[in-house]
């Protein structure tokens, strides 16, 4: 196949051309900018020179001041260029005192004895000064003020200072300046907006040229999203093109062949896989906890109704403890109601609330046989642990199922079991972790799928169960477990 006559080919060649004109303009306007560098450059050195001669000639005219002289020889040293560059010059004695300034300002003023009283260097606002120049200063430096201040782009102002060697110590010569800093990144700037233009130019170039080299992808994606909602009887007509596109609309238009054979496959796949879930969802349900449940239910209203205490003090007991255990049989019958709906998106009420209280009221489920197995149960919560933003109902399921499965655990030989409430960056993290028998290394990749469980009578649901309620909630849960040592859940819930 010819290069030139394919589609990168013909690409190549128009993003080299534009490359070349892209290049060929940066270049000269390198040049340009290069040029305008150079005079600022020498209009600020020509500035300071006039400001250091200034202030030097100042100093031999000790009667007059630096705004006389400049008034008498205006033309010699402060002409118009310099003038608009030189915002200030201070002449600064040998007790780093201002003796002469070129604005009038801090000069030295007689106090009511007759003596002058000078302003202290350390006492006036200077800008900071350039690095080169804090070089050359040595020691000195730490006499002037923003002596540590670092010179910037966004600085209008800068300093120089010089020392001179006078028959009275040595003074120095302060002259405060324009930036160029701000001007250098100004003359940096701008070939950008030239470069922009040029991009412009070579973009709608570029569109206009690719537009038509690009409809036969334009067509690929209308036909890729055809098929994606269900027309497998599309083909491409750009299969005799004898390019790239033609060799994708080839393979494009055999996929589709494919797809449109495996269809029905895929269609009774998807019924036998889907009846099965329900079957057995729909069995383990029916079978293994509602019926137990309604014996239960009817039991405690037996009881409550048969074997009410006499005693007046104990009978209030007996209608808490009854009644709580009717809430709780009627909990988990709406929990039987969710597991139904396992495969639907879970409907949460969300608040802020207290996981605290959350957490303990699981634990009362188990409290009692947590007594008999001889597990000691602690809740360690750290300091300002915010609230989460969470559905309590459907979060006590979880901690329900964790606790339960911990007790299991630890049936034989008892144990702890530790929670630990802690705030993680975004997160409340919960730890339940236990002493028990642990999970094998092999299972705990399972432990969180539908209908995994090592239990006999276990319908493998609670985990996974747990695991959809905590990524509705946008949190995590992880496992952690030593075979023989135990199991140490971490549950991750966003903060209110």
């Amino acid at each position: 196949m010819n290069f030139f006559n394919t589609f990168r080919g013909r690409l190549l060649i128009i993003l080299a051309l534009l490359l070349v004109a892209t290049l060929s303009v940066q270049y000269y306007l390198n040049l340009r900018t290069q040029k305008e560098n150079d005079e600022l450059r020498e209009t600020h050195s020509q500035a300071l020179l006039a400001g250091f001669a200034i202030g030097a000639n100042g100093m031999q005219q000790q009667d007059d001041r630096l705004q006389d002289f400049v008034k008498k020889d205006g033309e010699a040293f402060f002409n118009e260029q310099t003038r608009e560059k030189i915002k200030e010059i201070y002449i600064i004695d040998d007790k780093w005192q201002i003796w002469d300034s070129l604005s009038g300002d801090h000069l030295p003023v007689e106090d009511d004895e007759g003596d002058l009283v000078y302003t202290k260097l350390k006492e006036i606002k200077i800008p900071p000064f350039s690095a080169e120049n804090k070089e050359k200063l040595g020691k000195d430096l730490e006499n002037f003020p923003n002596a540590d201040k670092e010179l910037t782009e966004t600085d209008v102002l800068e300093s120089h200072a010089l020392p001179i060697q006078t028959n009275q110590n040595l003074w120095h010569i302060l002259v405060i300046l324009d930036s160029e800093q701000e001007e250098s990144a100004r003359l940096a700037s701008q070939p950008l907006a030239y470069l922009l233009a040029i991009l412009l130019f070579s973009s709608i170039i570029t569109i206009a040229l690719v537009w038509r080299f690009s409809r036969p992808i334009a067509n690929l994606s209308k036909a890729a999203r055809r098929v994606a909602s269900g027309d497998l009887d599309f083909r491409l007509k750009d299969a005799s093109r004898s390019d790239e596109i033609g060799k994708l609309a080839t393979q494009f238009n055999f996929m589709t062949e494919e797809l449109e054979k495996s269809r029905e496959l895929q269609k009774q796949l998807q019924e036998a896989e889907k009846s099965a879930v329900v079957g057995r969802l729909a069995s383990a349900i029916a079978h293994e906890i509602r019926n137990p449940l309604n014996y239960i239910n009817l039991s405690l209203d037996h009881l409550r109704k048969k074997f009410k205490p006499e005693d007046e003090s104990k009978q209030e007991n007996f209608e808490k403890l009854t009644s709580q255990l009717k809430i709780e049989v009627d909990r988990i019958n709406q929990q039987i109601s969710d597991f139904l709906r396992y495969s639907r998106p879970t409907r949460l009420e969300l608040k802020p609330l207290d996981i605290r209280e959350s957490i303990e009221d699981s634990l009362r489920i188990i409290e009692p046989q947590a007594e008999e197995q001889n597990i000691k149960i602690s809740v360690i919560e750290n300091e300002d642990v915010p609230n989460v933003l969470g559905d309590s109902e459907v979060l006590r399921s979880v901690f329900n199922n964790l606790f339960i499965n911990a007790t299991q655990a630890m049936e034989k030989d008892g144990g702890n079991l530790n929670i630990k409430i802690s705030s993680v960056e975004d997160y409340v993290k919960i730890e339940v972790k236990d002493t028990g028998d642990g999970i094998p290394e092999e299972n705990l990749d399972k432990i969180f799928q539908p209908y995994f469980s090592t239990k006999e009578t276990g319908t493998g649901l609670g985990l996974a169960i747990a695991k959809k309620i905590i990524d509705d909630h946008n949190g995590k849960i992880e496992v952690e477990s030593e075979e023989g040592v135990g199991t140490d859940f971490i549950v991750e819930l966003p903060k209110a």
